[in-house]
């Protein structure tokens, strides 16, 4: 017999924002005894400290602000606020599994975006 599970929702998140959740969720389970989940959750937080570079806020600022730019969707926008590309090669590397590629004025305006936040 097979199992099917149902997407209900999806929602494209930082990872600012992902550690933000986290730890409102281990606030909650702090009390909880199933050690498993303590320490998927701890992992988890523990990956999200290392690597969420702004805060939730601004995170979800630079995603907006990058989504103006016409070219890029929200996928894209959350790759780049977790990534904080530097330069160009950098940001090449998050288009490099698109369908498209930006040049270099559209490159540049995208860095001069995240050079705001960074």
């Amino acid at each position: 017999m097979t199992i099917f599970k149902e997407k209900i929702d999806e929602e494209y998140v930082t990872t600012s924002e992902a550690k933000e959740i986290l730890v409102e969720i281990e606030a909650e389970r702090a009390d909880d005894e199933d050690r498993d989940l303590r320490y998927e959750l701890a992992r988890a937080i523990e990956h999200v400290n290392r690597f969420a570079h702004l805060d939730a806020e601004e995170s979800r600022e630079l995603v907006e602000e990058l989504t103006e730019i016409e070219q890029i969707d929200l996928p894209t926008a959350v790759k780049i606020a977790d990534l904080l590309p530097e330069d160009r090669t950098e940001l090449r590397s998050v288009f490099a599994q698109e369908r498209y590629s930006l040049d270099g004025d559209e490159l540049d305006d995208v860095l001069n975006v995240v050079a705001k936040y960074a």
